[in-house]
């Protein structure tokens, strides 16, 4: 065998050993840093550290804006900076008189009227949701006097419609139901005292058949476990 044809086997082991060496970095590499990632979340953090009540307005495209309240517990912190937030909220809406003639119209097209004088007036139409929803949110500034937080979340809404007309109707059943909705939160809090703080939140959600926002003002207490911890 020449001296070339060495060479030349010596070459390709070479190229094929940095090929292998370059995957192997491009692959593990990914994988570390995911691993770095994963070790900050940690439950030891995870412990009851305070409850907060909210108020507020919701809205939406056709509903009239109405008062919504919610009772939420600080559930700790499962990362630096990411703490987990469990709530309950209650709200009640009536839908606006421009939702209501559109189901007036849409019923009145089922009505096999040969002299077209028929008319169909539902009234008055409520929804009532009870929402349960986990946020996590990132706290910024967290310790300081006054804090901003961005959260992402899920929820479970339990909704019954009502009205005089449509009790008893396949029309509160397509409005009764349970519906999952994602959330989307933006806030501020401002300390008030060791234990108490005052919050703010705009909050959108986003559910199968419509999207709704509610902006809140509420007031945090904090447990002395939860008191100062990150």
């Amino acid at each position: 065998m020449s001296d070339s044809t060495n060479r030349s086997g010596h070459r390709r082991l070479l190229v094929a050993a940095l090929v292998c060496g370059a995957c192997a970095t491009l692959v593990t590499s990914p994988l570390l840093a995911a691993q770095g990632l994963l070790s900050k979340f940690t439950y030891d953090q995870l412990r009851v550290s305070g409850f907060e009540f909210d108020v507020g307005s919701v809205a939406t495209h056709d509903l009239r804006g109405a008062m919504i309240g919610g009772l939420r517990m600080d559930a700790g912190y499962l990362a630096p900076h990411v703490r987990v937030l469990v709530g309950a909220s209650y709200t009640r809406s009536r839908f606006t008189d421009r939702a209501v003639a559109r189901v007036n119209r849409q019923l009145l097209k089922l009505v096999t009227d040969p002299d077209s004088n028929s008319t169909i007036d539902v009234g008055r139409v409520h929804l009532s949701d009870f929402i349960a929803d986990l946020d996590l949110q990132y706290v910024f500034n967290d310790g300081q006097p006054v804090t901003a937080v961005l959260g992402l979340g899920g929820g479970v809404h339990i909704r019954e419609g009502s009205g005089r007309a449509i009790n008893g109707t396949f029309i509160q059943d397509a409005l009764s139901g349970v519906s999952p909705a994602l959330n989307g939160t933006a806030g501020v809090e401002v300390g008030l005292t060791p234990a108490w703080r005052l919050t703010g939140e705009l909050r959108g959600t986003l559910l199968s058949d419509y999207s709704q926002f509610s902006a809140r003002v509420g007031f945090m207490y904090r447990l002395p476990a939860g008191r100062g911890r990150r």
